[in-house]
């Protein structure tokens, strides 16, 4: 398989598309850390928040090396990986990942950052979920049966709203509950438009949201956001054994982002608000952030 077949990018941004799409191929070993182009697969929330455009020109001025990004939900994002069809990928959504990881199509799973899920809606908050909690909030808007925008494309988001309206009991159904199959950002402009609730990401929506139009009424904060809020993101190299891939550049980017790419996470601000929090080295390693986490070894 070529893995520099051509994706047809689509979303939010005009994010690059892969080019320069040959019959050729470069091996592992010609595919160095000052040459070449590495090709990223992202969350779209990381793409769409501003976040990535702030990292990518200092690992590139640092490596010698371009990034070309491909901006999905993290369960495209992943498949893209499977595929061969880059050399690392952003995401937020550890059972995915664990699945990728459990398969053998990645490896050296590195955590970078955290930051957190809003429910947000409209300013006058027709279902008066304010200040509740995130479980609350979704039983809430269900009873009301006020309209709620999915993202619905097995991203990192919605398999974390998923699992709350899991945990509030409730199966979502009727005219109420409507799938996007769209980004954040995308989402997040359609339920300004329709007047609606969504879950969403800190970043995005402070990079899309109209001042005005949309609220965040349950908002725990960045600093300590409750489990069901906090949202951690990982950069996990493809596998060189199944894929002919540029491992050595991807290791570059896993050691740029855990390294002085976390002085540029923290200081990443929209609108003078904080967007990330980076999770730089821990006095004691945590080893298990590399493999599966039901991993018995």
């Amino acid at each position: 398989m070529d893995r520099r077949r051509c994706l047809q990018v689509l979303g939010l941004g005009g994010v690059l598309s892969v080019a320069g799409c040959t019959g050729g191929s470069t091996s592992v070993r010609e595919a160095t850390a000052t040459e070449g182009t590495l090709t990223l697969a992202t969350a779209t929330t990381a793409h769409d928040s501003g976040l990535l455009g702030a990292l990518t020109p200092g690992f590139e001025e640092t490596s010698g090396a371009s990034v070309k990004t491909v901006a999905r939900g993290t369960g495209a994002a992943l498949r893209i990986a499977r595929d061969g069809d880059c050399d690392a990928v952003l995401v937020h959504a550890r059972p995915l990942e664990d699945e990728f990881l459990r398969s053998g199509y990645g490896i050296n799973r590195r955590t970078v950052m955290v930051n957190d899920f809003l429910i947000v809606g409209p300013t006058d908050d027709p279902a008066g979920v304010s200040g509740r909690t995130p479980v609350a909030a979704f039983r809430g808007i269900a009873g009301a049966e006020a309209t709620f925008l999915s993202r619905g494309d097995r991203s990192g988001t919605h398999l974390r709203e998923r699992r709350l309206w899991d945990e509030a009991g409730v199966d979502p159904s009727g005219s109420w509950y409507r799938e996007t199959g769209q980004g954040m950002g995308d989402t997040l402009v359609a339920a300004g438009q329709a007047g609606a609730y969504t879950l969403t990401d800190r970043g995005t929506f402070l990079t899309v949201s109209d001042e005005g139009v949309l609220a965040a009424h349950v908002d725990h904060g960045i600093d300590d956001p409750p489990r069901l809020l906090r949202n951690e993101y990982a950069i996990i190299p493809v596998n060189p054994a199944r894929h002919d891939v540029a491992y050595p550049l991807a290791m570059a980017y896993v050691g740029y982002l855990t390294g002085p790419g976390q002085s540029r996470i923290g200081g990443f601000r929209v609108g003078g608000e904080r967007a990330f929090r980076p999770l730089g080295p821990a006095p004691e390693p945590n080893f298990r952030q590399y493999v599966p986490t039901d991993w018995r070894g």
